[in-house]
């Protein structure tokens, strides 16, 4: 973070043309041809996804928070990515969920509407777990 704070602060990142030894560049696009070859997986390489949900309001008169934690990896055996493991096995289970009728809204439904009907969440978490991509729930109640 310190390092990407430095060259957002030195300019790196500007849009705005600037001229370099009489030719007009952005300093962003010269910034991501000099990076973005280096931040490049190989084949060779895994990934990780880490995600954190935090929900927190009443519920029957308690104050209560939810957290969801993720820490999923590269499946060297299948050699799936995680970040594919992560969102298209949710897609899966999203598409298995309208196939069996549980979710029946039509239209545009962005994911929270799915997340307003516990058997939706309950299903998508259970089709995950079956591919080995697990939530930790946490419950805390708050003063």
């Amino acid at each position: 973070i310190e390092k990407m704070a430095i060259l957002r602060e030195t300019g790196f990142f500007n849009k705005d043309e600037i001229e370099l030894n009489g030719i007009k560049i952005r300093p962003l696009d010269f910034t991501a041809k000099l990076l973005f070859p280096m931040w490049e997986m190989n084949s060779s390489e895994g990934d990780i996804t880490v995600m954190k949900v935090t929900i927190s309001g009443k519920k029957g008169g308690e104050h209560l928070r939810y957290t969801y934690d993720l820490l999923d990896r590269y499946d060297i055996e299948t050699k799936t990515l995680s970040m594919a493991r992560t969102t298209g096995y949710t897609a899966t289970a999203t598409v298995r969920l309208l196939d069996k009728g549980l979710f029946e809204r039509k239209g545009i439904c962005p994911p929270e509407m799915i997340g307003e009907h516990s058997e939706c969440v309950h299903f998508i978490l259970e089709e995950l777990k079956k591919r080995n991509v697990i939530y930790r729930e946490t419950i805390e109640t708050l003063n």
